[in-house]
């Protein structure tokens, strides 16, 4: 029987026809008085380019209308996906990542076409090795004005798509995965894991300085490699619920250990981080995992799906995640895979506003759309 949740939709941005049109990745935050923030990697050309830029669009009506993009942050790289939070008094942090496009080149004459490709010539013959060793790495900034200015760009350990939440003691929590790579206790060169990282509210510089903490402990069968994108949701006992993107990575395969290929993992930690419990599935296919508690004390996971019918799904727990009530459609009118990354807010009536990518049918690119709509009753 199909489950599908009451929403509306409607579009966030939408540039159709312009060459530099495809946005991608977003996160949504709400201020105290309603205000609706969406970052996003936007103003490129493709899933995969060399022009990547962190950008911001602004509702101060519930999302009825949205300003035009601004770029808040464009690194000589590529910058990719765009997590915000609200710090509190005023203050926002956005955290992304860069990409060197260097490493698309061959397969990107394939999949996006020569002449596209052709087009990253210019600007790639002014990436040295140097400037890309400088830029390569996770970052966040920060905003004491509500996104009006912003801090110069600060390297963090970690990354991940929606980036780090706030604690209810003002501290943030990042569960993430370790940006580059790591030699393996056998010697062999993998990814690096997904661990959690904590910048404390005391400081005057909170999200300038981050301890990392713990790491998740793998699931039998699997490698760090088949581990990405997590995100976290902080339970009124203190206790961090996490799930993870799991996929196949290259000999890597997850149906080899009997898991659902694109889906997700989860784990917990009762000691704010510093220790994690043995990722499990969740069993079911979608990926990657945007996480919050609505007032009622639902949990809301909303994740991509990439199957036909194409769009974005969710899933509650009512038992702070012992079991879930998957796959309730929000949309399924996708035209094809290249979409996700959902992040949900509560609203002030009790709604959820869930942001996400994916074409409008008939587009060539990405835009940034949105869906209201309320949970399902028990």
């Amino acid at each position: 029987m199909e489950k599908r949740v009451r929403a509306e939709h409607g579009v966030i941005c939408r540039l159709p026809g312009e060459r530099l049109g495809y946005f991608g990745w977003p996160t949504v935050a709400r201020l105290e008085d309603d205000t609706l923030l969406v970052a996003s990697s936007g103003l490129r050309s493709h899933h995969v380019c060399p022009w990547g830029k962190t950008v911001l669009n602004v509702s101060t009506d519930d999302g009825r209308s949205w300003s035009a993009p601004r770029v808040i942050q464009n690194s000589p790289l590529d910058d990719r996906d765009a997590g915000i939070v609200d710090v509190g008094g005023g203050r926002l942090l956005v955290a992304w990542f860069t990409s060197d496009t260097r490493q698309y080149v061959a397969l990107g004459r394939g999949w996006l076409g020569q002449q596209e490709v052709d087009s990253w010539a210019d600007t790639l013959a002014t990436w040295s090795d140097a400037r890309v060793e400088e830029w390569l790495g996770s970052w966040v900034m920060l905003s004491p004005d509500r996104g009006t200015t912003w801090s110069a760009p600060i390297r963090v350990p970690l990354s991940a798509p929606h980036g780090p939440i706030r604690l209810r003691s003002g501290d943030l929590l990042y569960l993430g995965k370790r940006f580059g790579k790591r030699v393996a206790a056998s010697g062999e060169v993998e990814t690096g894991g997904i661990l959690a990282a904590r910048s404390a509210a005391r400081n005057a510089d909170c999200g300038r300085t981050w301890q990392t903490l713990g790491e998740v402990p793998l699931y039998p069968g699997t490698r760090t490699t088949n581990y990405h994108e997590p995100h976290v949701v902080e339970l009124p006992s203190g206790r961090l619920l996490g799930a993870i993107r799991l996929e196949s990575a290259g000999a890597d395969v997850v149906g080899n250990a009997g898991l659902v290929e694109f889906s997700m993992m989860q784990t917990e930690s009762a000691d704010g981080g510093r220790s994690w419990t043995q990722a499990k599935p969740f069993g079911f296919h979608g990926s990657p995992p945007h996480l919050m508690r609505h007032s009622t004390g639902t949990l809301v996971l909303t994740y991509g799906y990439r199957q036909a019918p194409y769009g974005q799904r969710v899933a509650f727990s009512r038992d702070d995640g012992r079991n879930w009530d998957h796959d309730w459609i929000i949309r399924d009118d996708g035209p094809d895979s290249d979409l996700g990354y959902p992040s949900t807010v509560e609203m002030s009536d009790g709604s959820l506003f869930t942001v996400c990518y994916q074409k409008v049918p008939g587009d060539r690119q990405c835009s940034l759309l949105q869906s209201r709509w309320h949970l399902p009753e028990a």
